[in-house]
């Protein structure tokens, strides 16, 4: 039965990446998210159910527009496998539990943040602020007051963390080096995780983001690159681990 459910969130994940991909590209350029249906963004080809099945329809048209040939965004492909690879893990790790609810958000969140940076290199106020909302309302129904209140304690206390580390960079080097929207995402992280653990999810996102900005410096000479994405998935790694602030402590002190 546990099999079943898995597949099942999977097949779920997958549907709701294809519709935060349509949020994530429409949310940001203040289009609607209901017209015009979805549609070729090069010669406005109307697409048919069939065109609209997660994973499938991008195999079967080879990444191409069924009308012009136009060849489509891998992130289409991206945010729908992930999206169900992502509420499959959750399950798996949480089984249902409020912190299977919590991995779901931040699952959710992380997909369409980085189709949102990644496509705008912006990421809108209600792809963080909602989240945040909902994962604090899980902590006060589950946890209760006192865990709710430590948890806003921890989201801001995050936030200040990030904006001071924004800060430092705009003074070594002379431009802006985060983004606004990096600095909110770690009120997220800070409502979501441990403040301990929270600074671990900065580490791993810079460890991540690493050689991919040195990839992109030599091959296109861009020294630019979204960290938001990189967050996410620093969250989510941490989030997934399920390990305590204290274990962390007490597996540095024995080394």
């Amino acid at each position: 039965m546990r099999v079943v459910y898995i597949v099942m969130f999977f097949i779920l994940g997958c549907v709701f990446g294809s519709f935060y991909n349509l949020l994530g590209l429409r949310i940001p350029e203040h289009e609607s998210i209901i017209k015009p249906a979805s549609h070729c963004d090069k010669c406005g080809h109307k697409l048919s159910w069939y065109e609209m099945i997660p994973i499938f329809s991008y195999l079967f048209l080879k990444g191409k527009c069924r009308n012009c040939k136009t060849r489509l965004s891998i992130l289409y492909l991206f945010s729908e496998f992930f999206c169900g690879v992502l509420f499959a893990i959750s399950f798996y790790s949480f089984d249902f539990s409020h912190n299977f609810a919590i991995a779901l958000i931040l699952s959710s969140t992380m997909i369409l943040v980085t189709v949102s940076d990644l496509t705008y290199m912006t990421i809108p106020d209600r792809f963080i602020v909602i989240p945040s909302i909902l994962v604090l309302l899980i902590k006060l129904i589950f946890e209760g007051p006192r865990e709710f209140l430590f948890a806003i304690l921890w989201g801001i206390l995050s936030f200040l963390i990030m904006f001071m580390i924004m800060k430092f960079g705009e003074l070594i080097f002379k431009k802006e080096s985060l983004g606004g929207a990096d600095v909110k995402l770690m009120f997220l992280a800070g409502v979501s995780l441990e403040p301990f653990l929270c600074l671990l999810v900065i580490i791993v996102a810079s460890f991540i983001a690493l050689p991919v900005s040195l990839l992109l410096l030599v091959k296109k000479k861009e020294n630019i690159i979204p960290f938001g994405p990189f967050l996410t998935v620093g969250m989510l790694i941490i989030f997934f681990t399920k390990y305590s602030s204290q274990e962390i402590i007490n597996f540095l002190l024995q080394k």
